[in-house]
């Protein structure tokens, strides 16, 4: 039994759904900045007239929105949410799944140590946010390429894509760490993505009020910003390497505690 193929197969409609998902958001995105482009009316100003709140919720920030790289930035920040989600679930329910769905006795009764086991089940996964992140770097560039009417984006799309694989790749092991620790396979995959949410929206306070701006390495959205990436300003070194640690902590903690599971079949 090739355990690989076997959950390549078992992901592969949800591979096909998400990447659908993606190249929908990324064109109705930009067509809906070809609309507002040629509306005659000042996108900036638009979205200066908003509450602060609202800017923030929605990332305007710093960008200019008038240029099709600070308007995908904005965009940029609904993919990276929706890439993560993706990822958190599909690390939480690719290791529970076997005790969620009753399948474990099946496996375990062959002969393949838990180490690869767990090892082809998470290459499957960083396969499948592989997949996505392509499909949707790719889209980006072809769409974003359509109405940048002569702005360099390119760099800065693939720059901003790289940060959002890092992202995807953190909340896969938060994902898998969570369902090998966790007692309850079925809870595993709303635990971790209330994680992501809790995260997610503290990035949002931080950027209302920025006496909370120490607070930022507990949020990862705040690693890689898209007003930063898309200014020009590429991605800060220390959330790189902060990130990179965090991930090799995770993958410890995953195989560790799979290992040890008391699995119930």
């Amino acid at each position: 039994m090739n355990i690989f193929l076997r959950e390549m197969k078992a992901f592969r409609k949800s591979l096909i759904i998400w990447s659908i998902g993606m190249l929908f958001l990324v064109g109705s995105g930009m067509a809906k900045y070809a609309g507002l482009a040629t509306s005659g009316q000042s996108m900036n100003e638009i979205w200066s007239a908003m509450p602060k709140s609202l800017q923030a919720i929605m990332g305007t920030g710093a960008l200019d929105i008038s240029k099709v790289s600070g308007y995908f930035g904005v965009l940029y920040i609904y993919l990276v949410l929706m890439a993560t989600i993706h990822a958190v679930m599909l690390g939480a329910t690719i290791i529970a799944k076997e005790e969620r769905d009753k399948t474990a006795e099946f496996l375990f009764v062959k002969p393949v140590s838990r180490m690869s086991i767990i090892s082809a089940k998470l290459l499957v996964a960083v396969a499948n946010i592989v997949s996505l992140n392509i499909v949707t770097g790719v889209s980006s560039i072809y769409l974003v390429g359509k109405y940048s009417e002569g702005e360099s984006v390119n760099a800065h799309i693939a720059i901003a894509m790289t940060a959002m694989l890092i992202l995807q790749l953190l909340f896969l092991f938060i994902g898998s760490a969570i369902a090998s620790v966790s007692k309850k396979p079925k809870l595993a995959a709303s635990i971790s993505t209330g994680i992501l949410l809790i995260t997610y929206i503290l990035s949002i306070v931080i950027d209302l009020n920025e006496k909370l701006s120490f607070m930022e390495y507990l949020s990862p959205f705040k690693y890689f910003e898209a007003k930063i990436m898309m200014n020009g300003g590429g991605v800060d070194s220390k959330f790189i390497v902060l990130s990179l640690i965090s991930i090799v902590i995770l993958l410890m903690i995953t195989f560790v505690f799979y290992r040890r599971k008391d699995l119930k079949i």
